[in-house]
């Protein structure tokens, strides 16, 4: 009988690791330097042993033989790093509770109820979620910069991605994605181990997590009310953003450019300055500024930037179009 031991690929040869480089580069963008050979082995060896095959050679032609896009997902899945914590990048939380958000509830509700009906609904799109710890720090930050009243028609009536909300209700849109369906499926869960807890300020830990018991014991979970706020999906970011995504008030891409190369990168902050609605917020790694070289942008703190509407104008782009009007419904 031979033994897992045996089966398991010890080595990973320079033309196998080229091969996986330019599928994994025109998969997901992701580009794999010399120095990231041990991690591929590393990664995708427990999957190679987990089907029993002896070598990487034989894992390539597998993924990329037909009917073998399931096994990409895979692949995709090992490859990917989910590295995330709550509230990461602390000062960029800051700076969206101090000013961000009361100006645009000053803006949205002139004064009034930011949430009352006819309002449109703020809308923040967290486009490389991993297992869920940002889209929750920003629904936790944007519940608490309401008035309670406000609170509870926010998170009792968000509108949805999925549907389950009529166009032109009031609330907080999120839209979480992600290229993993792991990290997707445990973002879904909203189940961390309750070291995370650490993370989160105390009192919001209080007001949104549930704590585990029995034999869910060390384990803790985002509350009902936070949960409905967000709308999960699998989305690549070397593709184009549906239409159906419309525009975003603020976008979350944050530590996920630095694994592209110069060119990808571009291309993809490209497409997320163009999801932005009229005046509009992007948040990227402290490691990933802009630096200057997109003008239509303004950096309005640490590595956050705004929209700059065309001709200097406020709001001179429509909002009114249903982009901005409501969460339009986003099929699977």
């Amino acid at each position: 009988m031979i033994s897992t031991a045996e089966l398991s690929p010890r080595t990973l040869s320079d033309e196998e690791f080229a091969l996986f480089q330019r599928l994994v580069k025109r998969l997901s963008g992701i580009a794999l330097g010399p120095q990231k050979k041990p991690l591929l082995l590393c990664r995708l060896g427990p999957r190679l042993r987990a089907l029993g095959l002896r070598s990487f050679g034989e894992y390539y032609r597998r993924v990329t033989a037909a009917g073998g896009e399931g096994e990409l997902v895979h692949m995709l899945d090992c490859i990917c790093t989910n590295e995330t914590h709550f509230f990461r990048e602390r000062e960029q939380f800051e700076l969206l509770e101090r000013e961000i958000l009361p100006a645009w509830h000053e803006s949205a509700g002139h004064g009034g109820a930011p949430f009352a009906r006819g309002r449109r609904p703020l809308r923040a799109w967290s486009a490389a979620c991993s297992t869920g710890e940002e889209p929750y720090s920003i629904a936790m930050t944007l519940l608490d910069s309401l008035p309670s009243p406000d609170r509870g028609a926010a998170a009792g009536q968000a509108p949805s991605w999925a549907g389950d909300a009529p166009v032109g209700a009031p609330g907080i849109c999120i839209l979480a994605t992600d290229l993993s369906v792991r990290a997707l499926d445990q973002a879904q869960r909203a189940v961390w181990p309750i070291e995370r807890a650490s993370e989160i300020p105390e009192e919001r830990l209080r007001t949104y997590m549930l704590r585990g018991t029995g034999t869910s014991e060390g384990l803790m979970k985002a509350r009902p009310e936070l949960r409905r706020l967000i709308t999960f999906r699998r989305f690549n970011l070397l593709d184009a953003a549906p239409r159906r995504f419309g525009l975003f008030d603020l976008i979350f891409c944050r530590n996920v450019l630095i694994y592209f190369d110069a060119a990808t990168k571009a291309s993809i902050v490209a497409r997320l300055i163009a999801s932005l609605a009229p005046s509009g917020y992007l948040f990227l790694g402290h490691a990933e500024g802009l630096h200057g070289t997109d003008h239509r942008v303004r950096c309005v703190g640490p590595s956050v930037y705004r929209l700059q509407p065309p001709g200097g104008l406020e709001g001179s782009r429509n909002t009114s179009s249903p982009e901005h009007a409501s969460c339009l419904r986003i099929s699977e």
